[in-house]
């Protein structure tokens, strides 16, 4: 996804110019970390016994890299294959990147499949302002050794859920053009589709546009087709990444502990501070990947509230905008004028299709990322 960089007294809305709108950096937002329960607000609690089996869809990316090394050190997570997109940079980047880092968590024997290299209908945007030239803070690392699967991301997908129906998620923390391509090259696959988890979105405001999160902007028709799906939704959006921050003393604590993913993690950490260049005031970065991994390994790390959300595609300003209703009914815009006298305002009847974090416990979040990167395998 977009990783969204701020300093912790700049609240203005727009403190810069032009230059601020193109790096997308717009203020987290106000207000309690965790708000108090509210109606059809869900809180969870526990993790299953049995390990959840996810394929993970990732635009590696500095924070993809935190989340990708929290799945594979977490026994709760059973990654079946990892399939790279073009996002935060071009797919010429995230493919190796992700091959390097599943070889720096010691798991080579996971899949790696080549995604899409360009949204579905629109020129690709990137974010290498912010994640370096390669992706992953300008930190260079060796080239992978292993190769990536002979599959496309779409077979590869297609293969594992067809052969295990109702049994994999799908955690995408990239632009969804992976995903929307498979569900249109097979439209019967999506009721074998356990779940979709996805970071992107907001209902309070995007952090590339005024209206629009990173990875919805990007490819506006890709999430428009996962959200009218069918399939079951958790939506990690910015109303609660922007709240899990992370700092100096964190990421010192990444460099001072002795394994490959720790170290590898504090190196594209500290590249990032410094591309951040921090004012007088702490400097802190939004770990928003790496909480939408954690709230599959802990739920009780998020609250949920019931929506529907339907994605803006047409919008000049607008294209990438999560819409979501909470209560019916839902109202499209108003038609035009057609000179047919009486002609009905378009509404739908409110039925979810998705669950929104709306809360979430930052510390809580924190205590299950910094132990499992800093921990000796």
């Amino acid at each position: 996804m977009r990783f969204q960089s701020q300093s912790l007294n700049r609240r203005e809305f727009l403190r810069t110019s032009a230059a601020t709108l193109v790096a997308g950096t717009w203020p987290a937002l106000a207000g309690p970390a965790f708000p108090l329960p509210e109606k059809n607000v869900r809180y969870t609690s526990g993790s299953p016994s049995k390990p959840q089996r996810i394929i993970l869809d990732t635009d590696p990316g500095v924070d993809d890299a935190i989340a990708i090394f929290l799945a594979l050190r977490s026994p709760e997570l059973q990654v079946e294959a990892i399939t790279p997109v073009s996002g935060n940079v071009p797919l010429h980047f995230t493919l190796p990147n992700a091959l390097r880092l599943i070889e720096i968590a010691g798991r080579p024997e996971i899949p790696v499949a080549a995604g899409a290299a360009l949204p579905l209908v629109r020129r690709l945007v990137t974010a290498a302002y912010v994640h370096g030239n390669n992706g992953l803070g300008g930190v260079e690392f060796p080239e992978p050794k292993i190769k990536p699967a002979a599959e496309s991301a779409t077979d590869i997908i297609r293969r594992i859920v067809r052969a295990n129906p109702g049994e994999i998620t799908i955690v995408a923390i990239g632009p969804l053009t992976n995903i929307a391509t498979v569900l249109k090259a097979d439209p019967a696959i999506a009721p074998m589709i356990k779940s979709f988890v996805l970071m992107g979105g907001s209902l309070s405001g995007g952090n590339i546009t005024p209206a629009a999160e990173f990875n919805f902007y990007v490819d506006p028709e890709a999430a428009r087709i996962v959200f009218d799906s069918g399939v079951p939704i958790t939506m990690v959006g910015l109303d609660v990444t922007n709240k899990v921050l992370l700092r100096e003393s964190q990421v010192r604590k990444l460099e001072a502990a002795q394994n490959p993913v720790s170290q590898a993690a504090g190196k594209i950490m500290r590249a990032t501070m410094s591309r951040i260049k921090p004012t007088k005031d702490e400097t802190v970065v939004a770990m928003h990947d790496p909480l939408t991994i954690a709230s599959l390994i802990d739920p009780s790390v998020v609250a949920l509230k019931d929506h529907y959300v339907q994605i803006e595609t047409s919008g000049e300003m607008t294209a990438g905008m999560s819409v979501g209703y909470y209560r019916g009914p839902v109202r499209r815009s108003p038609p035009m004028e057609t000179g047919i006298p009486e002609e009905p305002i378009p509404t739908e009847e409110y039925k979810p299709n998705c669950k929104v974090a709306v809360g979430v416990d930052p510390d809580q979040f924190f205590r299950l990322l910094l132990p499992r990167l800093t921990a000796n395998a």
